[in-house]
């Protein structure tokens, strides 16, 4: 629940395109006057300074165009050649580099990481657990850390040879293939990988064996390209800001631009090819576009394939929908193709707060492709009904409790005969439906209700899966995994004794992307209070489940939990360990 927003609809200033009764054929014209103006609303509500966009249809795009601002000091517009950092978009490239690897002979998929990086090896918990995957490592079911914050972000990172290292004193998370995790570090180890087999840098070996190839003359994972150095500026809020280096570039380190891009969704659509030239085999692309976690219980109806994420972004009958989406601290990113209809877009943009901007935009302008190429028209979507019955004793006991979710906390508090729940700074009423779910109802002051947006149609509930109790959202009749119940926990007085306000003490040249730590122990939850002020306005928190005095795990299903935090003696004094951070606590 905790991940969904809040959505209040805005009017706009200026007037919405009038459609068509029907679109012609072929003819992209309502497609690109309705996105404009959607492109333009959304960056006004939202302050996004700049943003691009192009339409692909099969081998040749159809609609490419920017809109505001790449360098707003001095007046330059964004174009579809302005270039972008594009975040984990950059994940599709590492894969592709693997898998030409594998094609080649010279990797196999299923082999443990150490064949390729013998000096590879991590904590681990789980003595029956399979080996962790090049595999794994695309699907992000390896149980790795998601990241090694340490020097993750800052003006002089050090080389991706070198994060192999970091983890020998780290455990983790999860067995391999026990749920899907997503996991940056994963990713850097496979670029590792790729460039000990080719025998020369990550950045070189994409150029020559991808970028090169597929005519993406204005991309690079080089920071001293000059592709890097023609990178619009950032910002956040409109206000322009550095951005410093990032450690991990094979996880989210290309440089490039929508026409590029374009570029990479007709080589799928060629079925890997670009022009005469082959990038991947046919069969091998099938693979990249197919189901890899069928048999993880805990995924539901989440899909991944080998880089590509396969679930539903809000587009339906449109066959298989790929996509992936990306965000570094300033830049967002969205790329979504439709294999069996030829058609992809993508949306780039150099603002912190676009991250909902670009997931709109191209699903709105895919819908409408779509149906002006094939005469597919989305289906209209009605509410689900709610159900006249009050929740009965035994479903308010059950559904009743604290849940652990990747944004934090969420309580599912029993008020007389009635359930509510906070997240976000709102209170929402739990509500009974038809279909045997749970929806949510929110009233402004209490009084005024308020639509949801895609929140009203999201259904959740309860399920006991691979021994974990869950909660899932169900929406479109396909369920995802997006939180745990966790009963609090008796805590040793050492621990109690750590509780206070934390400082990193070692933050070195980092761009420090977590503040206001804070370890608290209350109603038999320890957690640890937080914030991410680079994304995030408000406190997030994490709970913990100490294995003995000296380590505890974060709790919960998913990216960042299943962590380890370590106490540690430096110089005498006790701190707390976390992702290469020493945590020392404040004197109150």
């Amino acid at each position: 629940m905790a991940a969904i927003a809040v959505v209040f609809v805005l009017a706009g200033c200026s007037t919405m395109p009038k459609k068509p009764d029907s679109l012609t054929r072929g003819d992209y014209g309502y497609t690109k006057e309705y996105v404009s103006w959607l492109i333009k609303k959304e960056m006004r509500e939202n302050d996004v300074t700049g943003l691009s966009i192009a339409l692909v249809d099969d081998q040749r795009v159809v609609w490419a165009q920017g809109f505001g601002v790449a360098d707003e000091a001095n007046k330059v517009p964004a174009t579809p050649d302005t270039i972008y950092r594009v975040g984990s978009i950059s994940k599709l490239f590492t894969a592709t580099a693997v898998l030409q690897l594998a094609e080649q002979g010279k990797m196999d998929i299923d082999k443990p990481l150490s064949t390729y990086l013998p000096e590879f090896s991590v904590k681990s918990r789980f003595p029956d657990a399979g080996p962790i995957t090049p595999r794994t490592l695309m699907t992000h079911h390896s149980g790795l850390p998601s990241d090694f914050l340490k020097g993750m972000w800052t003006n002089n990172p050090e080389p991706i040879s070198n994060v192999v290292n970091l983890l020998k004193d780290e455990y983790a998370q999860y067995p391999p293939n026990f749920v899907f995790s997503y996991s940056n570090l994963g990713v850097s180890l496979l670029g590792n990988a790729v460039e000990r087999i080719a025998g020369r840098p990550y950045a070189s070996q994409i150029d020559e064996t991808v970028l090169h190839p597929l005519g993406m003359a204005s991309s690079s994972f080089s920071t001293h390209s000059d592709v890097a150095s023609r990178l619009a500026k950032g910002y956040r809020n409109g206000k322009e800001i550095g951005e410093p280096q990032l450690r991990d570039i094979p996880a989210g380190g290309l440089h490039t631009n929508v026409l590029d891009l374009s570029r990479f969704m007709e080589m799928v659509f060629a079925g890997g090819k670009a022009g005469e030239r082959r990038i991947l085999k046919e069969e091998t692309l099938a693979e990249m576009l197919s189901p890899q976690n069928d048999g993880v219980p805990l995924d539901h109806d989440f899909h991944i394939g080998l880089g590509w994420l396969l679930t539903d972004v809000g587009i339906e009958n449109a066959g298989k929908v790929a996509w992936h989406d990306g965000a570094t601290l300033l830049y967002r990113s969205q790329m979504v193709i439709l294999p069996e209809q030829k058609l992809g877009v993508v949306v780039l943009s150099n603002s912190a707060t676009a991250a909902s901007v670009v997931h709109k935009v191209a699903t709105e302008a895919l819908k409408l492709a779509m149906e002006a190429k094939a005469g597919i028209r989305q289906p209209e979507r009605s509410k689900p009904v709610e159900r006249e019955a009050d929740l009965s004793p035994e479903e308010r006991q059950k559904l009743a409790g604290a849940y652990v979710t990747p944004f934090g906390t969420v309580k599912v508090i029993e008020s007389g005969t009635t359930l509510r729940t906070e997240f976000f700074g709102k209170t929402f009423s739990v509500v009974p439906r038809n279909d045997g779910r749970m929806g949510l109802r929110y009233r402004l002051l209490g009084v005024i209700p308020i639509s949801l947006g895609d929140l009203d149609y999201l259904g959740f509930s309860t399920s006991t899966v691979s021994g974990h109790n869950v909660l899932l959202a169900t929406a479109a009749g396909k369920s995802m995994l997006v939180g745990e119940k966790m009963e609090p926990v008796l805590v040793s007085e050492q621990w109690q004794r750590r509780v206070g306000a934390y400082e990193i003490a070692n933050p070195g040249d980092d761009t420090m992307l977590v503040d206001d730590i804070r370890l608290r122990y209350e109603d038999g939850f320890l957690r640890v209070d937080y914030a991410l002020p680079l994304f995030f306005d408000g406190k997030l928190n994490v709970s913990l489940q100490p294995l003995s005095d000296t380590e505890a795990v974060i709790r919960g299903l998913g990216r960042g939990m299943g962590e380890t935090i370590r106490v540690v003696a430096v110089n005498g004094e006790e701190m707390l360990q976390y992702s290469g951070y020493l945590l020392k606590k404040k004197r109150e």
